[in-house]
């Protein structure tokens, strides 16, 4: 029998009536990564949110089969592409973006602190002129914009904790809350990469949890539990402050913060981050190709503990 840890898996979450949006969630093994179309039921109008350009660490080679599956789903439901879109500059993936509004001629967007976090990682690699989100993505999002699906409005909620800049974006009763919660039988996101906070991750959740109790919460990575070996990612907000075994209705603020730390400080840097934070600062494009037609990454040594 195959592991549904390690099987891609496409579910459908159907739009509660003419002011909500249909949902797909499309697993990707490899990173445990959830990918998402959200559509206007009525106009068949959808944006692309976090999307995976597959990338093998084992033999720095990508692949675009994760693309070409959600491009696959849009295809065979009738969508038309409005938006590309990101929640943050993803650590353990690397983004599709560039690629995606490539193929679909719709623009690209992320939040509006990219730039922030684009700084610490040039001082990192030591590329002072390498990142320039400005160049490399057509809308960077404020806290509070708006801007629409097809007739459905979205709101972009500043989220930060996991990066300084992370957003969510809030489409009537969905939301994608990406790398902050987990499923509620898994808890919450970590808040120790370079930018990361918990102080701010546990506040940017409890923004998330006062969205009405029957708003769907769609997360960005699921691995999983010890009880659980299938892949899940959708919670409405009554369930986690129920149930989330980090953050639930009762939970201090310092418990938290404490249990988020400890928990932080035995995970290592995951496999992708050097490569993909390279790459997803450039919009999920390569560097510039050298003068024997190649493109090269440059891996920082001995910059973190």
């Amino acid at each position: 029998m195959s592991d549904p840890l390690k099987t891609p898996v496409v579910r459908h979450s159907p739009s509660n009536g003419p002011t909500s949006p249909d949902v797909w969630g499309i697993y990707e093994p490899d990173t445990g990564s959830i990918q998402y179309i959200c559509a206007d039921p009525k106009t068949r109008k959808a944006a692309l949110i976090d999307v995976v350009w597959n990338f093998d660490p084992k033999n720095y080679r990508f692949s675009t089969e994760s693309m070409d599956q959600v491009l696959d789903i849009v295809k065979e439901n009738g969508l038309i592409v409005e938006w590309v879109l990101d929640t943050h500059p993803h650590a353990d993936h690397v983004m599709a973006s560039a690629h995606l509004k490539e193929r679909t001629g719709a623009p690209n967007a992320i939040g509006a602190l990219v730039p922030d976090i684009a700084a610490i990682w040039a001082d990192l690699y030591n590329l002072p002129d390498a990142f320039a989100p400005t160049r490399d993505f057509d809308r960077l999002f404020a806290e509070g914009e708006q801007f629409s699906i097809g007739e459905l409005e979205v709101e972009v909620m500043l989220s930060p904790g996991h990066t300084l800049g992370s957003v969510s974006y809030v489409c009537c009763d969905a939301a994608f809350v990406h790398d902050t919660l987990m499923q509620p039988d898994a808890g919450t996101s970590r808040s120790d990469f370079p930018g990361g906070d918990t102080d701010a991750l546990w506040e940017s959740i409890q923004s998330i949890l006062a969205l009405p109790p029957e708003t769907r919460l769609f997360i960005g990575h699921d691995y999983g539990t010890k009880e659980r070996k299938e892949p899940m990612w959708e919670a409405t907000v009554a369930q986690h402050k129920s149930q989330n075994i980090h953050v639930k209705d009762g939970t201090r603020r310092e418990d938290y913060i404490e249990r988020r730390q400890t928990r932080d400080t035995t995970l290592a840097l995951p496999m992708r981050i050097l490569a993909a934070l390279q790459i997803n600062l450039r919009g999920g494009r390569l560097p510039q190709v050298e003068d024997d037609g190649n493109a090269y990454l440059k891996l920082p040594v001995n910059r973190f503990d």
